[in-house]
């Protein structure tokens, strides 16, 4: 039976629970990817894997609260839904991402093919990439995907330079933070400024646009042979869970109704800095909150 929703976007990865000393929250960036896009009115669906357990059927029923389709979320009979464990060390937090769990073996059936063949946009990260069955699921849907748009999530051991590099050729769209430029520039013996690094790895990958985001001093994106900036917004800062999804989600509504680049980071910018005064990745807000938000912090710019 044909779904009777069209969905521009398709998002690819990991569905998992962040467990906190104190508590747990349904995470994953493809799945926070997947959360703003639809808040922004850009009906999107989510490919996953989550155990035959409780966890998995707590997390189908958190997202379907987030009015987001489970119906691609395949269930594991094997292997349970993923945890990424947090430990605190005074300021410092470090993570433990589990290993072998159930989005680790997602698979490419008919209803996912024909999902990704006709949607206009495919996200997915590099984290998913780090298991043969899942990272195989992935290559076959690259191969059908329209406008590809890559999320690099470095989390050592978890990613390989050959399986990165072949995901970077096979992007449209890649998105990245300054500590993951500075590492993939350093691959190639790329120098100089930002900017030039920035442009060096378009051209080695033949990208249509890069991302890179710059944590709370903002992002620069390179499209078009042209840069374009933007300094961030100022902000009392709950957490900063999600902030970079939120980011690339908001950009990615600018980018696919073909809005200026200088609109896209602009308002990228603002739900990433709204998502970081809340808690949790995925807060209950409207679009028409991030444009007012906009519109207050851009005339207290100028005041």
């Amino acid at each position: 039976m044909e779904d009777p929703v069209q969905y521009k976007v398709v998002c690819f990865g990991e569905i998992l629970w962040d467990v906190l000393p104190d508590k747990k929250m349904p995470g994953g960036a493809p799945m926070n990817v997947a959360y703003h896009l639809n808040q922004l009115e850009i009906p999107t669906a989510m490919i996953s894997r989550v155990g035959k357990d409780a966890l998995g059927d707590e997390i189908l029923k958190f997202i379907e609260s987030k009015n987001l389709s489970s119906k691609y979320i395949q269930y594991d009979e094997e292997y349970s839904t993923g945890k990424v464990l947090a430990t605190l060390h005074g300021n410092e937090v470090s993570y433990e991402i589990l290993q072998p769990v159930a989005w680790d073996y997602i698979r490419a059936n008919q209803n996912v093919q024909d999902l990704v063949s006709k949607s206009e946009y495919f996200i997915f990260g590099s984290l998913v990439a780090r298991s043969e069955t899942s990272r195989q699921t992935l290559f076959q849907l690259l191969e059908i995907a329209p406008f590809k748009i890559l999320d690099i999530n470095l989390r050592i051991p978890h990613y390989d330079r050959k399986v990165l590099e072949y995901l970077m050729q096979h992007a449209d769209l890649l998105k990245l933070n300054s500590a993951e430029l500075e590492l993939i520039s350093g691959w190639y013996n790329l120098m100089g400024t930002e900017r030039e690094k920035m442009v060096g790895i378009q051209n080695k990958f033949q990208l249509h646009t890069i991302v890179t985001t710059r944590g709370e001093h903002g992002a620069i994106v390179l499209a078009d042979d042209n840069f374009y900036e933007h300094k961030g917004f100022q902000v009392k800062v709950a957490d900063t869970i999600g902030s970079g999804d939120a980011f690339l989600a908001a950009f990615l509504s600018k980018f696919i109704n073909s809005e200026s680049p200088e609109k896209s980071i602009e308002f990228a910018s603002a739900l990433g800095a709204y998502v970081a005064t809340q808690n949790g990745a995925c807060p209950n807000y409207a679009k028409k909150e991030i444009e007012i938000f906009v519109d207050q912090h851009r005339k207290s710019d100028y005041a």
